[in-house]
């Protein structure tokens, strides 16, 4: 490990070199990926150097304790610079793991109604909500793609995509069945139902990221539905695209211009493909928005939302919250931090053997 880290402070120190020659930004596109490759040096490099003090205090402490005066407050330094040289061991073992490349990409995020008809309609609105709270928490943006509503203002399917660096690293958690156990509002006796909503989350990829072969594309206009201004149903502005090779279909209603929407679903395309790629890579039976969303049904969920009893179950990692009122405003860092806890703890139990 410290060979590895001797030969990441030495690229670090190059990098660092390079930023500073003059012609460094001849070539903005280069110099914006060796930038990102020093940012993401600079974290483990600083922790090495504070390791690497913590290992020199520990031996300076231990040639002073030859001195019968000094033996006492020597025994301290040792103890405080020995503990916190383990502390750093563990940070940068954590911080050597390999990284998820999608990691600082925006994300497109898919929410569908599930089990339970109106209301798992309304409750993939009160998702979409908490999403989009949770992004203005984080400082990042929303951008609508397509949104079919219901009369009673459910939602049976959300495309958006939330964006701002590192939202991958942070939405990936959130893929999966979810499940709401609450009285609707259209329950006259006070009953209550249970409900679920899936949700997809995918990085968002660019068209150069993914082979896109305009002859496999078919593109259909028709006319915008459900709230919108005044071009509703008086343009053909919505647009789906169809995929011939794969029979993916994405659709986009949310702009007053077709060409605006064709970008939109291009996105949302490209970002599809990439998915079938990665499938390919891992050899995986089923696509990752597959392996996300399952059918829908109850008993592949991966969190509940109980609202008669103020709690969020997140059920991979055994965590309850009760204040579910935070959660639905927002309020996702905890559960999101303890997934990615959990996460970090499997890949270095991995990478130990």
């Amino acid at each position: 490990m410290l060979d590895k880290l001797e030969k990441i402070g030495n690229r670090y120190e190059e990098l660092c070199a390079k930023s500073e020659q003059p012609d460094f930004y001849a070539d903005p596109k280069k110099a914006a990926a060796l930038l990102r490759e020093k940012n993401d040096l600079e974290t483990i490099v600083t922790a090495y150097r504070a390791y690497r003090r913590a290992e020199a205090e520990m031996a300076d402490a231990q040639e002073l304790m030859a001195e019968p005066e000094m033996k006492e407050l020597c025994q301290e330094s040792y103890a405080a610079a020995k503990a916190e040289k383990e502390r750093l061991a563990r940070e940068i073992e954590l911080l050597l793991l390999p990284k998820d490349p999608n990691d600082d990409k925006s994300v497109i995020v898919e929410i569908r109604g599930g089990v339970g008809g109106e209301e798992s309609a309304l409750f993939a609105h009160s998702l979409f909500r908490m999403y989009s709270m949770y992004a203005a928490r984080k400082g990042w943006t929303v951008e609508l793609m397509n949104y079919n509503d219901t009369e009673l203002g459910g939602v049976k399917e959300a495309d958006f995509v939330i964006n701002g660096r590192g939202a991958y690293s942070r939405m990936k958690y959130e893929s999966g069945v979810h499940r709401v156990q609450r009285v609707p509002e259209t329950e006259s006796g006070g009953r209550v139902h249970t409900s679920t909503a899936t949700v997809a989350v995918l990085p968002e990829m660019e068209e150069v990221d993914v082979e896109l072969n305009p002859a496999d594309i078919e593109m259909q206009v028709y006319r915008a539905s459900g709230a919108g201004g005044q071009h509703v149903n008086k343009t053909s502005s919505a647009v789906r695209l169809i995929h011939k090779p794969t029979g993916i279909v994405v659709a986009c209603q949310e702009e007053r211009s077709q060409v605006q929407n064709r970008e939109k679903c291009m996105r949302m395309l490209a970002s599809k493909l990439y998915e079938i790629e990665q499938e390919k890579l891992s050899s995986q039976v089923t696509g990752m928005r597959r392996s996300q969303v399952g059918t829908g049904m109850r008993n592949e969920r991966i969190r509940t939302y109980n609202f008669p009893q103020g709690r969020v179950t997140d059920h991979r990692v055994g965590l309850t919250l009760y204040r579910i009122d935070d959660v639905m405003n927002g309020d996702l860092d905890e559960i999101i931090n303890a997934l990615a806890t959990a996460d970090q703890a499997e890949k270095l139990k991995n990478a130990r053997g």
